[in-house]
């Protein structure tokens, strides 16, 4: 994985999603509502088509590193998505609102949030796990520039029965449990695993 020659973490960001997504239409969005701009004022959410490397729609961070880092070292967030729809770029941008507010609601991996509401109509999914991005491989999870790096993470759609599940028996039985019955993240209409 490559080292970026930029001391500007959003420079080496936009250089790792842009080179990684190579083939893929990839814009900037922003969720118009809410108070995100006083609390992360450069926020902004990669929306990136379908492309030789994801068939779906990726949604990625960006601004959750300058809002939060420490010693050079933070987060960013990953979504994956079956369809292009507005209500993913909320949803990121709802996440890096949670995360870039006090130290105590800081996310992380295995750490579960609550959308507040189905991810889309008619879905069991309502709240998010913090994982490792499985769907894109290594490559993507590091972006690391001269003065630090950002970890991606990704976002996934989970029922209440397995955040849950998650509680009770820990984030590698559902990860697992989620692997084991190849569960597709990026489906809004996928059953519950437990």
């Amino acid at each position: 994985m490559p080292v970026y020659e930029t001391t500007d973490p959003g420079h080496a960001l936009d250089q790792h999603v842009r080179s990684f997504f190579a083939g893929h239409a990839v814009t900037h969005e922003r969720w118009p509502r809410g108070p995100m701009r006083q609390r992360v004022p450069d926020f902004f959410v990669y929306q990136i088509g379908p492309g030789p490397r994801w068939a779906g729609w990726t949604y990625i961070s960006s601004g959750c590193w300058r809002a939060t880092q420490e010693d050079g070292y933070g987060l960013e967030f990953v979504l994956s998505a079956d369809e292009k729809d507005a209500c993913h770029v909320e949803i990121v941008t709802m996440a890096a609102y949670y995360h870039g507010g006090p130290v105590s609601d800081r996310l992380d991996l295995g750490h579960t949030v609550p959308i507040g509401q189905p991810w889309r109509a008619g879905s069991e999914l309502d709240h998010l796990l913090v994982s490792l991005p499985y769907a894109y491989g290594h490559d993507l999870e590091i972006a690391e520039w001269t003065t630090g790096h950002a970890r991606l993470l990704a976002l996934m759609p989970i029922t209440t029965a397995e955040r849950n599940f998650k509680v009770e028996h820990g984030v590698e039985a559902l990860e697992q449990r989620l692997e084991d019955q190849e569960a597709d993240f990026s489906n809004p209409g996928r059953e519950s695993v437990v």
